[in-house]
């Protein structure tokens, strides 16, 4: 694809990936992805901000032949998805200069070789001139790297996010035009990479509030016309309260954790609560990432292998405590043959959340009249805990 102009002398280079199905061998990738590059022109001074993934690196490289100078690389992630094509860049434009943050100096230097000499690092809030045209690069850590930093051009109002904003979709269009598209891509964005930091990322919204938006235009997906539309979603994503919503993943072997699962899910939603239920040997892993975002309460089905929890149920507790949700609750059930640790296994691999946890569910083969009951109990706690909270 050539670079398009986004407005005079600013242009979108880079490259619409449409074929990518899994990023980092671990996201989930169902509508592809692009990597967004900005070239600014100055009166004095010409900036490109970002590159791009280095397989996408000879469609970029074309899309710079028309430019015979750039005075400023601008790396606003170390990660190789923006930062991989550096070297390449450098080589063709040797006398630019590689801006970056001072911390991000140091991974770069670490994943790509880069000299010494080819830096200038900024501090948080220093600004660029390029003759009519002037940035501000404000550091943003932990979205989603410690070194992170986005550049707001003042005349233009443009702020560049990088990944701060971002969603993975393949499409020839510019700007936003679905809203409903992209705020699940967005959100699904959100829950896979950036809950983690959301009390971090929570001080850099409040850090941007100052500034007067016009448009984002982000390292992955399309450039918001309207700001307030994916601000606003961060806002609730990051601030609001845990929703009326069990999220339930599972596994089922011979059917008896199955069958306890439907019976529970039956009981939850005579009480009013809402369930979203995920069988985990053919989930989405980033659907079940972004049920998290909104969840009031984690319940987690497993039957027990060799004493323990089925490796699945294991990997959707290793996630739901690796991406930190805002959860309140959380509770086990499930089946056993002969006995086994599971309940332990599993509250001793979620450290990281903050839950109060609700008496498990365990039987011995396949449920009985006092097992269901049971089921039944743990959904009346649940839903009157979720009252109690105010969850809507």
């Amino acid at each position: 694809m050539f670079a398009r102009k986004i407005k005079n002398r600013i242009y979108w280079m880079g490259s619409v990936d449409w074929d990518s199905r899994l990023f980092d061998s671990l996201i989930p990738l169902p509508d592809g992805t692009s990597y967004n590059a900005y070239f600014i022109e100055g009166s004095e001074k010409t900036v490109l901000l970002d590159t791009v993934d280095p397989p996408m690196a000879s469609e970029f490289l074309a899309q710079l032949e028309s430019i015979p100078k750039i005075d400023y690389i601008v790396s606003q992630h170390a990660e190789q998805d923006h930062s991989g094509t550096i070297p390449q860049v450098l080589e063709k434009y040797p006398d630019a200069k590689l801006i970056s943050t001072p911390k991000a100096k140091g991974l770069l230097t670490d994943l790509l070789q880069i000299p010494e000499e080819s830096f200038i690092t900024v501090e948080d809030g220093e600004t660029l001139s390029l003759g009519d045209k002037t940035l501000t690069f404000i550091h943003t850590p932990w979205v989603h790297w410690p070194e992170t930093m986005v550049t707001y051009l003042q005349e233009d109002k443009i702020l560049f996010s990088c990944d701060f904003f971002g969603s993975h979709i393949a499409t020839t269009d510019l700007f936003v035009t679905d809203e409903g598209r992209v705020y699940e891509a967005a959100k699904r964005y959100f829950a896979e990479i950036m809950m983690p930091f959301r009390n971090v990322i929570k001080k850099n919204l409040e850090k941007l509030a100052p500034y007067d938006i016009a448009m984002i235009a982000p390292g992955h997906g399309q450039i918001f016309q309207r700001p307030a539309f994916i601000v606003d979603a961060y806002r609730e994503w990051i601030l609001g309260p845990p929703r009326n919503t069990v999220v339930l993943p599972y596994v089922s072997m011979h059917k008896s954790t199955k069958r306890m699962v439907e019976h529970l899910v039956s009981a939850l939603v005579e009480k009013g609560v809402r369930v979203e239920l995920f069988n985990l040997a053919v989930t989405d892993i980033g659907k079940l990432a972004m049920a998290l975002v909104d969840a009031g309460t984690i319940v987690v089905g497993t039957p027990t292998i060799l004493a323990g929890p089925h490796p699945y149920a294991a990997y959707a507790a290793f996630l739901a405590n690796a991406l930190r949700p805002k959860a309140s609750f959380l509770s086990i059930i499930g089946s056993y043959g002969w006995g086994g640790k599971t309940v332990e296994t599993l509250a001793g691999m979620i450290p990281n959340l903050k839950v109060e946890v609700l008496n498990p569910v365990l039987c011995k083969g396949v449920p009985s009249e006092d097992v269901f009951k049971a089921l039944d109990e743990l959904a009346t706690v649940i839903a009157q805990k979720h009252k109690e909270n105010d969850f809507k």
